[in-house]
Formats: C-alpha cells, sequence, structure tokens
C-alpha cells in the first residue's frame, strides 16, 4: 500500500514547525499549566502526572480544529474544482501553497517576517472574536474544559498553520484536507507536549538561530519540491 508523501511531509512540517510554535503558544501552555498548580511543592514525577492528561486534551482539541479547517478548505478547493472545470486549478493552488511554504520557512529561520503581518490580521479579525469563548474555560478545572479550551486554541493566528491550510486547498478533497492537517497537527504535538512539561529546557534550546534555521531550510526544501509538482 503505497502512502501519500504530502501527509509524511505536513507531518514533518509541523514538526519542523514546532520551534515556532513554542515562541507562539509557549507562553500559553505555561499559563494552563501554572493554572493547575494547586499550591502544593511537588516532585517533577507528581507535576507531570497532573499535568499531561490536560495537556494531551488541550492538543486533541487543538488538533480536532486543525482537522476541521483542513476539511472547510479541502470542500473549497473541491467546490472549485467542479465550477471551473475548463481549467486545471490544482497546480496553481500547489503553486501558491508551494509560495506559502517558502514564505513560512523564510518566517521560522528569522530571515524575513510577511507572515507576521498575516498573523496580525488572524489576529484583529478572527481570534478578538474567539478569545472572549476560550476565557470561560479557564481556569480549566476538568478534562471536559481543557478539550473545548484546545478546540478554540486551535483557530489561535498562526502563520505557520494557515500555510498548511492553503495547501489542503489544493488536494480538493474534504477527506485528503482533513488527513492532511490531522498529519500536520500531529506533527507538532511532540514540540508543545514537551513545552509543558520541560519547558525551560526547550525553550532554550529553540531559541538558539541555527535551530530556527535548519528548521526553516527544510521547510523551504518542502517547498522547493512542491513548486517542482506544481509546475511539472
Amino acid at each position: 500500500m503505497e502512502i501519500d508523501t504530502s501527509y509524511i511531509t505536513a507531518f514533518l512540517v509541523g514538526l519542523l514547525g514546532g520551534v515556532h510554535c513554542v515562541g507562539m503558544c509557549g507562553g500559553i501552555v505555561g499559563a494552563l499549566c501554572l493554572g493547575l498548580d494547586d499550591g502544593l511543592n511537588k516532585t517533577a514525577q507528581q507535576n507531570f502526572k497532573k499535568t499531561f492528561p490536560f495537556l494531551l486534551l488541550y492538543n486533541t482539541g487543538r488538533i480536532s480544529s486543525y482537522t476541521l479547517a483542513g476539511i472547510l478548505m479541502g470542500s473549497i478547493g473541491w467546490l472549485g474544482s467542479h465550477l471551473f472545470t475548463l481549467y486545471s486549478i490544482q497546480q496553481t493552488l500547489e503553486i501558491i501553497a508551494a509560495a506559502f511554504m517558502l514564505a513560512l520557512g523564510l518566517y521560522i529561520a528569522g530571515w524575513w517576517k510577511g507572515l507576521a503581518k498575516v498573523e496580525r490580521w488572524g489576529g484583529k479579525v478572527i481570534w478578538q472574536r474567539l478569545e472572549p469563548i476560550g476565557r470561560k474555560f479557564m481556569p480549566v478545572r476538568s478534562y471536559p474544559h481543557a478539550f473545548f479550551l484546545g478546540l478554540v486554541w486551535g483557530w489561535l493566528p498562526c502563520g505557520l498553520v494557515y500555510s498548511v491550510v492553503i495547501w489542503t486547498i489544493s488536494t480538493q478533497s474534504p477527506l485528503e484536507g482533513g488527513l492532511l492537517m490531522l498529519c500536520f497537527g500531529l506533527g507538532t504535538l511532540p514540540n508543545l507536549l514537551l513545552m509543558g512539561v520541560f519547558a525551560s529546557t526547550l525553550t532554550q534550546f529553540i531559541q538558539q538561530p541555527w535551530v530556527r534555521q535548519v528548521a526553516g531550510m527544510l521547510i523551504m526544501a518542502f517547498a522547493g519540491v512542491m513548486f517542482y509538482r506544481g509546475v511539472v
């Protein structure tokens, strides 16, 4: 059974893009973990046992929102391919997705901040409306609260997420778009789970310029492959 390399690529983009996730969402994860602190002195093992189920549910909700976004955007691609049957739009969409992926690689490497403008726009248009909903689930004191907070958190303005969401349009399929975002979300999971447990150590590592530059260059390499597929 042949595995679509797009899903593997999406997972790797999420994994490599984790250097951005830690900077973008690290403060949120830290605040959530502090919200679970009952003020008692506990060992690291006790803290891990308490916070890990909540972190897992936050991230399950977040990845569920990513998957829903992929389904919606894949549906838009599917609709567009049927409305404009005289034109081959898949190649155009793949080239556009490759351009966003290139911008993402430059952004993560710290060489170009263009996607920061997209994040600010998302903050004004989307997050201002969703953030009050998220506050209703804080402080988190139950597993359902953790999951629903994660659902809201999944729509946090993020250039990394937006770049992959654009990619899902080119799939022209709700199912494939959802699977693509699911794989991407799973790729981001290790960094954000570790962020909740080893925050200071992980942050120090991620802040090293060479780590971000290597991750950015690898994502730009993926962009080159996507561009090639779009023009050939």
